[in-house]
């Protein structure tokens, strides 16, 4: 079933697919944590519209995103001088948008209860709200682990837009998903489904270790 890749082209595709997802991941996170707390604590004008729009990006169609950002990132694109299309970055950068939006909506949701029920006392302590948010967070970091679990389970199940920014190159974005999506059009079921195995032992793996440092945390 393997005889189709040498141990080092395969060893490229599983690490790049996990440099990629887990790189997406972090940018994600590094935006979607601190906007759903401050979504959830500050109040500000337009902060329900700012609520909506994220949970309707939730669903946002990845092709959709794939073709924006090819627009944006092709020569003749706002983003063209970065040089950036058909590269891992681009990768990163479309699974990150897909990514951000479950994680902010997600920390919305998880520190809206522990804001209405320790933010008085927080205040009453002196805490400004960057500080509250920072200790929301803490308190609710199971649910925060959940909602940075949810965006690398986005990231790496992503296949539509990597293939419009990645271009599918063999030996330099080719993912697993990308891979997986190759071998099913050209017939090789049996390939496709041993890195689909492979697809999900790493997700699992992922995410376990990751609860499992929460929990000693």
């Amino acid at each position: 079933m393997w005889a189709a890749f040498e141990t080092a082209e395969l060893g490229h595709i599983v690490g790049l697919s996990l440099t990629v997802s887990l790189s997406a991941t972090v940018v994600a996170a590094v935006v979607g944590l601190p906007s759903g707390a401050a979504l959830a604590v500050c109040r500000f004008p337009g902060r329900r519209m700012l609520v909506l729009l994220t949970n309707a990006f939730l669903g946002l169609p990845p092709v959709v995103v794939g073709l924006a950002l090819y627009l944006m990132l092709s020569r003749s694109g706002p983003l063209g001088a970065l040089t950036l299309l058909f590269t891992p970055g681009a990768m990163v950068l479309a699974q990150a948008v897909l990514a951000t939006p479950i994680i902010t909506a997600l920390v919305h949701r998880a520190i809206e209860e522990p804001w209405q029920e320790y933010g008085g006392a927080l205040r009453v302590d002196g805490a400004t709200r960057l500080r509250s948010i920072r200790m929301l967070l803490a308190i609710a970091r199971r649910s925060v682990l959940t909602a940075v679990l949810a965006g690398f389970g986005r990231t790496v199940s992503e296949v539509g837009a990597v293939l419009i920014v990645g271009g599918n190159i063999a030996g330099y974005t080719r993912t697993m998903t990308t891979t997986i999506a190759l071998e099913t059009s050209k017939g090789n079921l049996g390939l496709a489904l041993g890195l689909g195995f492979i697809l999900i032992g790493i997700t699992v793996a992922v995410s376990a270790a990751a609860f499992v440092l929460g929990e000693r945390r």
